[in-house]
């Protein structure tokens, strides 16, 4: 029998699930709604999984008619894809009212509402899935096997670089995800992934946070002091638009201007807004260490503004160190395709024995966007799931533990101070 799915948030990662149930697990599970704040996306999602796969067209339900989608729907699992500050809200009545939860990153943006996650999860006894799809990149499971394999010994310190590239990370402080009241900020809304790699690779948990965090390079204030002389509120308002690097055109791409541009009458949302206007309010330029409970400690930095997309990440060990650098090819968020997301240019990764010469591993190619890891958690989710020896699938407590290290590196950029993770929640979880 198939698996019935709606889903609350049509916008562009939403894509990324309702087109997979349409076409490649149209077999064992099923689109039965949407809901979103814009009747005009519901649309256009309806049009691509008609037109483009043959499904039957889903009913449509406006934001807060989201309980009379359940009640007359009546699905297995709700979907959810909307913005980051709302999550928490859409799992709690969904869980209230007995359905299971599939969630994309970040689980929620404070621990406030981490915590009434934790809390209507544990009364109500419903699955809650976080869609962590870098934990199935090949080249991210391969780390995990080393590790676990003892290549390196004991785990004594990471190191580890994530870089934002001019397109894609200038596309965090075009959208709703500049402003921290909407996605927490980099360290919540992106690094959540890198944190619960780290919490995978490692199966530990953060206990102890310090962080430096500052907005160096997007915003007003910053373009002035580089001498920047000509502003604009968004892209498409602006006359020169074509001689700016970091703006886009929504008019250019059907799924930017079907998803975006159209939508603008009932959503209110301007997806093209400038990066350097005055109403930015998250870090570019974060720097994050980490004392795990199993004693490692984590370097992290993140920056936004970077010539190359992608990581590198080292490990050093009482029997040696590993190295891993991976180039991504760039892209922005619904501006291309799916396979682009994540897409590899170059992966290695290297050992080095304390004693002997270094050598490299061949990493396994796969199909897909985020490195061959898309299929794998899609095929985990809406397929017949094969068995993983890694346990990639990410539950509610994994999705709690790698917003708690973003969190509590919030609140030391703000208050100066180290935060010890278990005093963010009365709930352990």
């Amino acid at each position: 029998m198939k698996k019935r799915y709606v889903q609350v948030g049509v916008g562009g990662r939403a894509r990324f699930f309702y087109e997979s149930i349409a076409s490649t697990y149209s077999q064992t599970s099923e689109l039965a709604g949407f809901c979103d704040i814009s009747q005009t996306r519901m649309d256009y999602a309806n049009r691509l999984i008609s037109e483009k796969y043959g499904q039957a067209k889903v009913p449509t339900y406006k934001h807060f008619e989201f309980e009379k989608m359940l009640d007359e729907i009546d699905p297995d699992c709700v979907i959810i894809t909307a913005v980051d500050r709302v999550h928490h809200d859409y799992i709690i009545r969904s869980m209230e009212k007995g359905y299971d939860v599939i969630c994309e990153k970040p689980l929620t943006i404070d621990e406030e509402k981490a915590e009434a996650i934790l809390d209507v999860q544990k009364r109500t006894g419903c699955s809650l899935r976080v869609t962590f799809n870098y934990r199935y990149a090949p080249h991210n499971t391969k780390i995990k096997e080393l590790l676990h394999e003892g290549v390196i010994g004991e785990v004594y310190s990471i190191h580890f670089e994530w870089l934002l590239n001019t397109q894609h990370g200038a596309d965090y402080f075009r959208r709703w995800h500049r402003n921290k009241y909407n996605s927490g900020g980099l360290l919540v809304h992106k690094s959540t992934h890198h944190f619960d790699l780290v919490n995978f690779w490692l199966d530990s948990q953060p206990k102890k946070v310090f962080a430096f965090g500052d907005l160096n390079f997007y915003g007003m204030h910053n373009a002035e002091k580089r001498g920047e002389e000509r502003f604009y509120s968004r892209n498409l308002e602006d006359p020169a638009k074509s001689a700016d690097p970091f703006a886009i055109d929504l008019e250019a791409n059907e799924e930017l201007r079907e998803m975006y541009l159209k939508a603008e009458k009932d959503s209110g949302y301007i997806r093209d807004r400038s990066v350097f206007s005055d109403e930015v309010s998250i870090e570019d330029t974060l720097g994050v260490t980490v004392k795990y409970e199993s004693g490692t400690i984590l370097t992290y930095s993140l920056n936004a503004y970077m010539p190359w997309e992608g990581f590198n990440v080292s490990f050093n060990g009482s029997k040696g160190r590993i190295e891993m650098k991976v180039v991504e090819k760039s892209y922005i968020n619904a501006g291309g395709s799916k396979e682009d997301e994540g897409a590899l240019e170059v992966h290695a990764i290297v050992v080095h024995p304390m004693f002997g010469k270094p050598y490299e591993l061949a990493i396994e190619q796969r199909e897909g966007g985020h490195g061959g890891g898309d299929p794998i958690l899609l095929n985990d989710l809406f397929g017949i799931p094969e068995f993983d020896p890694w346990q990639r699938a990410a539950t509610h407590i994994d999705g709690t533990m790698s917003i708690l290290t973003g969190i509590a590196a919030n609140r030391s950029i703000a208050s100066g101070q180290a935060v010890t993770v278990k005093d963010l929640l009365t709930i352990c979880p």
